[in-house]
């Protein structure tokens, strides 16, 4: 019954020992040094293994940090291995915090610091039109679409045509002409579309244009090598591949409307998705909005920088005004006619709401990024916390809905908001 019940619902194998499968940076992890306790952190792992339960997410990284120390830095699961589909004695790799990732849309985030940082240094102004640095874009009318709608989902240019094939993706020069030649849903700002991997083409040709460098080096002086990042690079090099942790289409097909929904947003059904995010070109390539490869630990140092306002580890990586300038909200709660569901956006981050929205309860100031439906990466002042979590299935509507819902709230829950006076970003 058990195998009947897992081919039906598309979920790998979870054993009944969830010690066997998990993995601790017991060193890194210091919940009592900021008042953290024991039953706290074993609540919100609780939340975790309950998901992994699921069996939608054959593996999965959890970092949290609590004023800035880590007090969670864990995996679970296999990284290859215990897919849907894979037979019972295939070799499993196990997942450990330090297996790179793909975070996929949570890429998003980074990219947009970048460009906030480009204005920071007076390369761009981010209300600049596209067609102020790239005249051919203007075509269709979208000269007066500028860098500031692009960031914040209002570019009027979501997705590449339908008929595209899927080999343009790791094609910048391909996907650039059809993005010039694309006729837009609106050039004013006013109709909210994600861009679920357009944007991140216009963005990183405006940067390269500005530094006269790529994207990796930028992202590389700015970001990764001073935080001592080991990955956080867009793809992984050849030697890391290897390396990479396997993503699975899980939990039950999406019927119609989700699974249009699905095919709108993501350009494919999910098994097509699948075989194309666990393509070495995939993999290898730069695609600034989606594949941006790291640990849970490295995106939650990425956030927890934003969250002191700039600083890691007394380096400065941008100013705290850049990192207020990229979470300030771009418009009230509206509906995505991409996700077809309520969101608030800034230029560049997915934002909290109150009483409650995407980041759990009370997470009107809380600032984040999604990852391929399921990857939850975020910051909240409030709370003074940055969280980041990791994982490999990508099932869509199913039976997982609870448990993860569930894991947001342990997190708000556990981690109550601080003092007015205590929050990072608080001062005027």
């Amino acid at each position: 019954m058990r195998q009947i019940v897992r081919r039906a619902l598309q979920t790998c194998r979870v054993p009944d020992d969830l010690e066997s499968v998990t993995c601790r940076d017991s060193a890194a992890e210091q919940p009592a040094s900021v008042g953290i306790s024991e039953s706290a952190t074993d609540a919100v792992w609780r939340s975790v293994q309950r998901l992994y339960r699921t069996g939608t997410h054959p593996g999965i990284q959890l970092s949290v940090r609590h004023r800035g120390v880590s007090v969670l830095n864990r995996a679970i699961g296999h990284a290859s291995g215990n897919g849907p589909r894979a037979p019972a004695a295939a070799n499993k790799v196990a997942m450990t915090p330090e297996t790179p990732v793909c975070y996929f849309s949570a890429s998003k985030a980074v990219t947009a610091l970048l460009i906030h940082i480009l204005a920071e240094d007076g390369l761009v102004n981010l209300l600049d039109p596209i067609a102020y640095y790239f005249p051919e874009f203007a075509q269709r009318g979208k000269g007066s679409i500028n860098i500031y709608q692009i960031l914040s989902h209002r570019g009027g240019i979501p997705a590449i045509p339908k008929e595209t094939s899927i080999d343009v993706l790791w094609d910048k020069e391909e996907v650039w002409r059809l993005l010039c030649e694309a006729e837009p849903v609106a050039v004013d700002g006013s109709k909210l579309a994600y861009h679920a991997i357009t944007g991140g083409y216009v963005l990183q040709r405006v940067l390269e244009k500005v530094t006269g460098n790529t994207i990796e080096v930028f992202l590389d002086r700015h970001i990764r090598k001073p935080m001592g990042m080991r990955y956080f690079t867009y793809g992984l090099s050849t030697e890391d591949l290897e390396k990479l942790a396997t993503n699975y289409a899980t939990g039950p097909t999406p019927f119609f409307p989700v699974s249009r929904i699905v095919q709108q947003a993501l350009g494919a059904d999910l098994h097509t998705v699948e075989q194309v995010v666990n393509d070495p070109r995939f993999q290898s390539a730069v695609i600034p909005a989606g594949n941006l490869c790291g640990t849970a630990e490295e995106m939650g140092r990425f956030f927890q920088m934003m969250l002191n306002g700039g600083v890691w580890e007394g380096k400065r990586i941008c100013q705290t005004v850049t990192v207020r300038r990229a979470i300030q909200p771009y418009g009230s709660l509206q509906l995505d006619r991409t996700l077809m569901l309520p969101m608030r956006f800034s230029a560049g981050l997915m934002l909290g709401g109150n009483p409650v929205g995407l980041w759990g309860q009370g997470s009107g100031d809380a600032f984040g990024h999604v990852g391929l439906i399921n990857k939850f990466c975020w910051a909240d002042p409030a709370r003074d916390i940055s969280v980041s979590l990791i994982n490999t299935g990508i099932p869509i509507v199913g039976h997982h809905l609870p448990a993860l819902a569930h894991f947001i709230y342990s997190i708000n829950h556990e981690f109550r908001p601080v003092r007015q006076s205590q929050r990072p970003l608080a001062i005027p």
